[in-house]
C-alpha cells in the first residue's frame, strides 16, 4: 500500500462535527392525597435507585411542597421512568403521578 496517502482525494471538509448533548428532562413526582409516604419512598429506592436519606428528603418535598424532583436524564430514561413509576402505582392502586418536564 505504498503511496496510498497520495492518490489525490480529499476529504469534503475539514470542520469537525460537533456533537451535541441529548437534551434533558426533569422527572418530578407530584403529591396526591391517597398515595403513602411509604409507598412513594419505595418507588423512589426501587426504580430510581436513591439511597434512604435522599428517597425521604424528596418524599418530603412531594409532600409539602406538592412536588419533588427525582432526577434529570435524557429524554429516553426520564419517559421509561416515568411509566415504570405509573405501573406501579396502578400495581397497588395508588394515584401517583409522575410527570417528565424539559429542564
Amino acid at each position: 500500500m505504498a503511496g496510498a496517502g497520495k492518490i489525490g482525494v480529499k476529504p469534503a471538509s475539514k470542520q469537525k462535527e460537533k456533537l451535541k448533548e441529548p437534551e434533558e428532562y426533569r422527572v418530578v413526582l407530584l403529591n396526591d392525597h391517597y398515595t403513602t409516604m411509604d409507598f412513594v419512598v419505595e418507588i423512589l429506592m426501587a426504580i430510581f435507585h436513591k439511597n434512604a436519606e435522599d428517597a425521604n428528603r424528596i418524599m418530603l418535598d412531594v409532600h409539602r411542597k406538592g412536588r419533588g424532583v427525582v432526577g434529570v436524564y435524557p429524554w429516553d430514561i426520564a419517559a421509561t421512568k416515568a411509566e415504570q413509576v405509573h405501573h406501579a402505582a396502578r400495581e397497588y392502586e395508588f394515584p401517583l403521578r409522575c410527570i417528565v418536564e424539559p429542564v
